[in-house]
């Protein structure tokens, strides 16, 4: 009998950064999605009618979330992409992994760069982790199962 994977054991990369094995650890990952754009033309002489026509790929940004990592190499990245504009695309990959820790699906994300970074309220009547959020751009993704 199939089960469908669990979606809580994931691991993301940046192979390009050389980045520590702390800054793969993220405990949400979102924008993981395609769509076809499409261009609405109203159908000539009749008012009741709209054509749709297909015309490319979409894809939204990347959302990664995790408790504040200091000295983050993706910060760093993050950091120079925005404030710098010092905008170096790299491949990411976002990996599902089974129970062995062994990859089940490899998301590639081509060209990917930080667009923007957040940290989440701070608020001393809660007792919770200090959570960042790091959001990339990306051109297309290819999908691959193991």
């Amino acid at each position: 009998m199939y089960y469908p994977p669990l979606g809580f054991h994931f691991r993301v990369d940046v192979p390009a950064l050389f980045a520590p094995a702390d800054d793969a650890r993220f405990t949400e990952v979102g924008g993981l999605a395609v769509e076809l754009a499409t261009e609405e033309v109203a159908e000539g002489g009749e008012n009741r009618f709209v054509q749709k026509y297909p015309l490319r790929a979409k894809y939204p940004e990347l959302v990664l979330k995790r408790g504040l990592l200091i000295g983050s190499a993706l910060y760093q990245w993050a950091r120079r992409a925005i404030e710098d504009m010092e905008i170096e695309p790299q491949d990411v990959f976002v990996s599902l992994l089974n129970a062995d820790h062994l990859p089940l699906m490899n998301w590639q994300l081509v060209r990917a760069y930080p667009t923007r970074w957040t940290v989440a309220d701070l608020n001393a009547s809660n007792n919770s982790v200090a959570v960042e959020s790091l959001q990339l751009y990306y051109q297309r993704f290819t999908v691959r199962s193991l």
